[in-house]
């Protein structure tokens, strides 16, 4: 593609990377990111692949700004509270950068509107705060054969990896490490738990990093390892994740073939 003047002093510290250049620009402004949740995470992650010309951006939360958000949620400012974070998060990126194409929607995730919102992204960046959201995100993206880039928070610790089980058995997906939520009160939340507000930074900021690698198709790949990060201790672990065979959404006998198990039990 032909770059603007003003594109090419924009993106020069990228254009002149060995492994991006001007094609892998390009490809950056041609990508369709989905990111769940406009929080701790998703507030880098939307900032820096804004700042970095990824061309479309779907973001994702029914949620407003509040006050506690603001120790950790970079995106948003004190004078936005009480706003739908999609709009905090549209004027962020439109004051960031001209080039993307940011699309809310300000509505609650669910099993009866994902499949079809994944039609229109390329991979997916998750920075939900539930496991019910996580494990629907997986399966969804699986079924729909998307890359997911998932991360996620507890105190001090940070963990992020990514899945794409829809290419094949020498991928892992999200329930190969996690095969059922845990029981429902048994991890607190950080409303309960408290977070270390930079921790959110550190990590969103590295899933974006791991985004745009996928978009460009450079480096290594986290499919199949999860990175840990304990930032107590300064300290990064990267473990391999093999695909389960027993895995009830890409092992050798599938049980979940659709979403119909997220359907509410009838009263």
């Amino acid at each position: 593609m032909d770059f603007t003047e003003d594109q090419i002093e924009r993106y020069a510290r990228h254009i002149i990377l060995k492994d991006v250049g001007g094609a892998g620009q390009a490809k950056l402004l041609g990508a369709r990111v989905l990111v769940v949740g406009a929080g701790g995470l998703g507030s880098p992650v939307i900032m820096y692949l804004a700042a970095a010309g990824v061309g479309t951006i779907g973001v994702f939360d029914d949620d407003e700004v509040s006050l506690s958000n603001l120790q950790r949620q970079i995106l948003h400012t004190t004078d936005r509270v009480g706003m739908a974070k999609t709009e905090s998060a549209a004027k962020v990126t439109a004051a960031l950068n001209p080039d993307v194409n940011l699309v809310t929607h300000p509505y609650r995730l669910d099993f009866t509107n994902i499949m079809d919102i994944l039609t229109d992204y390329d991979i997916v960046a998750d920075g939900s705060d539930n496991f019910s959201t996580r494990f629907l995100i997986n399966d969804a993206c699986y079924l729909a054969g998307k890359t997911l880039v998932s991360a996620a928070l507890s105190q001090f610790d940070g963990q992020i990896s990514t899945f794409k089980s829809h290419l094949g058995p020498e991928h892992s997906c999200y329930r190969c490490i996690y095969p059922h939520a845990p029981p429902q009160g048994m991890v607190p939340s950080c409303a309960e738990a408290g977070i270390l507000g930079a921790l959110a930074g550190t990590v969103g900021s590295l899933q974006a990093v791991e985004v745009m690698k996928e978009i460009l198709d450079i480096g290594e790949s986290l499919s199949g390892s999860l990175v840990i990060y304990d930032a107590l201790h300064a300290a990064w672990r990267k473990v391999k994740v093999r695909r389960d065979p027993a895995c009830t959404l890409c092992g050798d006998h599938p049980t979940i073939t659709d979403l119909s198990a997220y359907k509410p039990a009838a009263a």
